[in-house]
């Protein structure tokens, strides 16, 4: 963490945060420019995690397809009944991974889009101030 211009700077370079101005590897380092929230690593994750919604999609499916014929020709193999718990536990996993993943994609977006409000907030709360001029030029 630093402090910058009254600002805590949490994280490391290109989480999100960067300094205007300031090179890729000083982001956060206390020099000139501003502080600003950039939207392209929560919109990367929020596609990311839409990719993996989309990828884990016909995996139920190609599983169960795995599965057919196994317990044909098996008789009364006490490992079939082990095989269709662990294939059951598999089939939560995956269905609780899409959720999960579908779910984050929807938060992700709603951090941009809470940063932007919040940034333009602060933006025109400090609109309306005006600074003291050096030597009464403005």
């Amino acid at each position: 963490m630093s402090g910058v211009g009254g600002v805590t700077v949490v994280g490391q370079a290109n989480d999100g945060w960067e300094r205007a101005g300031a090179s890729a590897g000083s982001a956060g380092a206390a020099r000139g420019g501003d502080l600003r929230h950039s939207r392209g690593p929560w919109l990367r994750a929020a596609g990311g995690a839409d990719q993996l919604v989309t990828l884990l999609g016909p995996v139920k499916g190609e599983l169960e397809v795995a599965h057919q014929g196994v317990t044909a020709g098996a008789g009364a193999l006490s490992a079939l009944a082990e095989l269709g718990a662990v294939r059951a536990s598999w089939e939560r996993r995956i269905e609780d991974a899409r959720k999960e993943c579908g779910s984050l994609g929807g938060k992700m977006r709603a951090v941009v889009q809470g940063q932007t409000q919040a940034n333009e907030a602060v933006k025109s709360g400090f609109d309306g101030v005006e600074t003291p001029s050096v030597g009464g030029v403005r």
